[in-house]
């Protein structure tokens, strides 16, 4: 009797968990709820391994002024992109060699790229744009890339021509952790 009882306590738990847990559930819709699209938001407007890619909106009732204002925020949010896995870059290759005064070392080495980055973000290309009008309101969506490579190449020119960090500078090194964290931004898509 004993048994029984148990093997049908059991059975009545392992019914509930298969039943309350039957796997992922579709989102429902909610009432009034649309689902909304955002322009340039494929895949190939994400960053990967070869570019940083970042897009922008901006709202005016002048053509020119929402183009200018979805420029600026598309530069702003590449630069942002770029700044963070430098840092990671950074941080990772002071803690993989010895470098004497590690804390002035990455000072000046997140100063020098973020000039570079400055520099690298007036030639960004455009790879897609959209425009909407709405009454007489315009939004304009732009899509922009910089080339991983031409960051890299701009820091280690950078670099070549500051002899305090170019002691402590292991171009290859550097290279091959940058590449690592532009794998890893590839590999998260």
């Amino acid at each position: 009797m004993k048994k029984i009882v148990i093997t049908s306590f059991m059975l009545a738990a392992v019914l509930m968990l298969v039943t309350n847990c039957g796997g992922p559930k579709k989102l429902e819709k909610q009432a009034g709820m649309e689902e909304v699209t955002l322009p340039l938001s494929g895949k190939e407007y994400q960053s990967d391994k070869e570019f940083y890619r970042a897009k922008g909106s901006g709202k005016s009732p002048d053509i020119a002024t929402a183009k200018k204002i979805a420029l600026n925020n598309a530069k702003a949010e590449i630069a942002g992109l770029i700044n963070s896995t430098i840092k990671t870059v950074t941080d990772n290759y002071v803690n993989q060699r010895a470098i004497a005064d590690a804390q002035d070392f990455e000072s000046k080495f997140e100063s020098l790229t973020r000039e570079v980055v400055n520099q690298q973000l007036v030639d960004v290309s455009i790879i897609g744009e959209k425009l909407f009008q709405k009454d007489k309101t315009y939004e304009y969506w732009v899509a922009i890339e910089v080339s991983k490579k031409a960051i890299l190449d701009g820091i280690n020119n950078s670099i070549s021509k500051n002899q305090k960090l170019a002691i402590d500078y292991d171009k290859k090194k550097f290279e091959e952790i940058y590449n690592q964290e532009m794998q890893k931004m590839e590999q998260q898509k």
